[in-house]
């Protein structure tokens, strides 16, 4: 493994967690190199959003403010809805097949707590699911949402009840549309958006407390 997927990883899992300061010397004896790919590789993850670069100050993970973590999922929600509920009305056999596949390599991936290959088949998952609505406004409003970096760290947000829970949501949205139900098809993925939000934020009650 590369020494940006490592401390990508480590990241992505939680081991430094956001606002964690990133000390070259730090993490190049944690990862076992010498400094100069510790330093490429925190200018690759500042490209992805994962890390923050500030003169004479360093390295930290990135922090997002909670209010902006909630509107990526609200409008997630509305939008990805929205766009199940077309697919679920035109999605042929061949279609509901690589959805299905989809979903069973992710469910693998998932029992053997690869983060990184969750994501990537959740991105899939999601974007053949848009791509089946055949709007293109829909497609380019959920591209940057479902790219956002910090939702790398949702899947490693996940405790085991989570990360099944998520599985099986992504099972069911494939019977949805098999089943040519939108209604049912929408509802599901709402659910499944609002889990992931609970898991990575916590209870929402909490910001209504005195």
């Amino acid at each position: 493994m590369s020494t940006v997927d490592s401390l990508r990883s480590l990241i992505l899992n939680g081991h430094y967690e956001p606002g964690d300061h990133l000390g070259e010397v730090e993490l190049a004896e944690a990862l076992g190199v010498s400094r100069t790919p510790v330093r490429d590789a925190l200018r690759r993850l500042q490209a992805e959003g994962l890390v923050e670069i500030t003169a004479n100050k360093g390295a930290r993970v990135v922090v997002y403010p909670r209010a902006d973590l909630e509107t990526i999922f609200e409008l997630r929600a509305r939008i990805e809805g929205l766009a199940v509920r077309q697919a679920a009305a035109v999605a042929t056999e061949q279609d509901i097949a690589r959805l299905h596949e989809l979903a069973v390599t992710l469910a693998e991936h998932a029992e053997r707590r690869d983060v990184e290959a969750v994501y990537r088949l959740n991105a899939d998952f999601h974007q053949a699911l848009v791509r089946l609505g055949g709007s293109q406004v829909l497609a380019q409003s959920i591209s940057s949402l479902v790219h956002s970096p910090v939702l790398l760290r949702t899947y490693g947000a996940f405790d085991s009840e989570a990360m099944r829970r998520s599985v099986n949501h992504h099972i069911e949205i494939v019977a949805a549309v098999r089943a040519g139900d939108p209604e049912w098809a929408e509802a599901v993925m709402r659910a499944h958006l609002f889990s992931a939000r609970a898991s990575l934020l916590g209870p929402r009650r909490q910001e209504n407390k005195t």
